[in-house]
């Protein structure tokens, strides 16, 4: 007997694929362009058929924030904690800047997948085995995710790309401060930001090392 077109179709797809076109979906589009219709039609397939594999679009939402925990680099618990802390958040800002609109739901689901309970556990462990407090362990982990996440809200949020897109953007500004009215700022672009090679990301590498400068005084 032949196949109907809706068990063909399932039979072309899985939850791993459903979920991985999920993820490029929200990469093109955001998540407010993430419907089972959008999903579908990025499958190329019937609603109904994504239907099979995901209730609904909180169960999309869990799954595929458990797939961008998936890609960020684990520390491994017992090395050098310091070097293995800032492997997890270098690697967490690349992936961000991957998938920005993943950012609002890092922290957001209640039902964690098992890449982001080993994600967490990963780190915890870390922290623990470098003797790190139970305590200490949640302040700096905390104190971590703000810094990490913040600034990758900050990044995604910025009108230039690269040192030539922010020194254009940062000379269209400077029109505004011909008055006089803004000596800091001035300062701030002609002395810094205007300067050859200026490079935001720059920051995350400044305000990672104060964190862990500060957290290594804890030991």
């Amino acid at each position: 007997m032949p196949r109907s077109q809706g068990s063909t179709e399932r039979a072309q797809l899985s939850r791993e694929r459903v979920l991985r076109a999920a993820v490029a979906v929200a990469d093109g589009g955001g998540l407010g362009g993430l419907t089972i219709r959008s999903l579908a039609t990025q499958l190329d397939v019937k609603p109904m058929s994504v239907y099979y594999y995901v209730a609904n679009k909180n169960e999309i939402l869990d799954g595929i924030v458990d797939l961008v925990f998936g890609e960020i680099e684990l520390p491994v618990p017992g090395g050098d904690w310091r070097a293995e802390i800032g492997k997890r958040a270098h690697s967490a800002r690349e992936v961000l800047r991957r998938h920005p609109w993943a950012i609002a739901l890092m922290e957001s689901r209640t039902s964690p997948g098992p890449a982001t309970l080993r994600h967490h556990d990963a780190n915890v462990g870390t922290f623990r085995a470098a003797g790190f407090s139970v305590a200490q362990t949640a302040h700096a982990y905390a104190l971590l995710d703000a810094f990490v996440y913040g600034f990758a809200v900050q990044e995604a949020s910025l009108p230039f790309e690269g040192s030539e897109d922010a020194a254009e953007v940062a000379g269209g500004m400077m029109e505004q401060f011909s008055s006089g009215q803004y000596p800091h700022l001035t300062e701030l672009a002609v002395d810094h930001v205007l300067q050859p090679g200026y490079d935001f990301g720059d920051e995350f590498d400044f305000g990672l090392s104060l964190i862990l400068d500060g957290l290594a005084r804890l030991l």
